[in-house]
């Protein structure tokens, strides 16, 4: 696929959905297999909403280089024909990456989140040389990720348009660590899809912007597609009222989850709570607490995501 093919399927919701375990912490691919159907009945998969696998709310970092490639097969197969599934793939060098990049196509994923080679601590010249190689050697799309968080330099709006031959790279995942850096994704969101990843959707969709991230969405798909369909619409002010509403309900439970053990088991609670169990997180972090579980399903009913 081009560039222009590409920007059809990473647009939208960017759904980082959970990746199951069971009770001895094993990769559960029979529950991954019925998730599946059940996400892709509530509307992820399709050109507007990409199922993401493998992301670090995903627990990406905790799966191993033999379960990966399984978790997408697996995750592919349930989707059916025409599933939008992308894999993210671990931060590594240039060549291990091409590697990884490879497999998860073969594995039937159209599309990779990638993020920079911060363990490289690499200039904007090797971003370039980096995504370009990636992207000559595969044939679906790259979305970058730009991790600069991890104590290297951003990807550059400059840095964005010397990329504009690496025809596989058609979108990047967008963050800048100053406003009017990030206001500067307008100098490239004509050839790039950006996907937002501030929290601040509606200034991103004013600026060009194609698509915006989901964490908890996976539970309730549907309240951030509409989301998306309100900003795609120009109902801005919906869109940013909608948004409220889910930050005014969970917020708090939120707040308290990420300060214990890490913030990413609440999708995995709010899984359990809709009645799709995702089993536990692998250690280090650990499971909810009954009290984490109650305060999240006190938010849940207040959105009137349960009955």
């Amino acid at each position: 696929m081009n560039r222009t093919e590409l920007k059809k399927i990473i647009r939208g919701v960017s759904m980082a959905v959970p990746t199951p375990f069971d009770s001895q912490y094993k990769l559960d691919l029979a529950v991954a297999a019925d998730l599946t159907q059940f996400w892709v009945d509530n509307g992820l998969g399709t050109d507007k909403s990409m199922i993401k696998l493998c992301s670090a709310w995903g627990q990406g970092p905790d799966i191993s280089d033999d379960e990966w490639p399984h978790l997408v097969r697996t995750v592919v197969n349930a989707g059916g024909t025409g599933v939008n599934v992308m894999c993210g793939l671990k931060s590594k060098d240039t060549m291990r990456t091409i590697e990884d990049a490879k497999i998860a196509q073969d594995m039937g994923a159209n599309s990779l989140q990638i993020e920079l080679p911060y363990n490289h601590a690499p200039n904007q010249d090797q971003y370039v040389k980096h995504f370009t190689m990636i992207s000559d050697a595969i044939d679906i799309g790259i979305m970058i990720y730009n991790t600069y968080w991890f104590g290297v330099s951003p990807i550059e709006p400059e840095t964005m348009a010397r990329l504009k031959d690496a025809e596989h790279v058609a979108a990047i995942k967008w963050n800048y660590p100053t406003e009017d850096g990030f206001d500067r994704m307008k100098e490239f969101s004509d050839e790039f899809n950006v996907i937002d990843n501030s929290g601040n959707s509606v200034r991103s969709r004013k600026n060009g912007g194609a698509g915006m991230v989901s964490a908890f969405g996976p539970a309730y798909p549907k309240h951030d597609i509409k989301v998306w369909d309100l900003l795609e619409s120009g109902k801005y002010e919906e869109a940013e009222s909608l948004k409220n509403s889910f930050t005014e309900a969970m917020g708090p439970a939120l707040a308290k989850i990420s300060s214990n053990s890490g913030g990413y088991r609440a999708a995995r609670g709010m899984m359990e709570l809709i009645g799709h169990p995702v089993g536990p997180p692998r250690l280090p972090t650990e499971p909810l607490t009954s009290q984490e579980v109650n305060e999240l399903e006190v938010g849940m009913k207040k959105l009137g995501w349960l009955d």
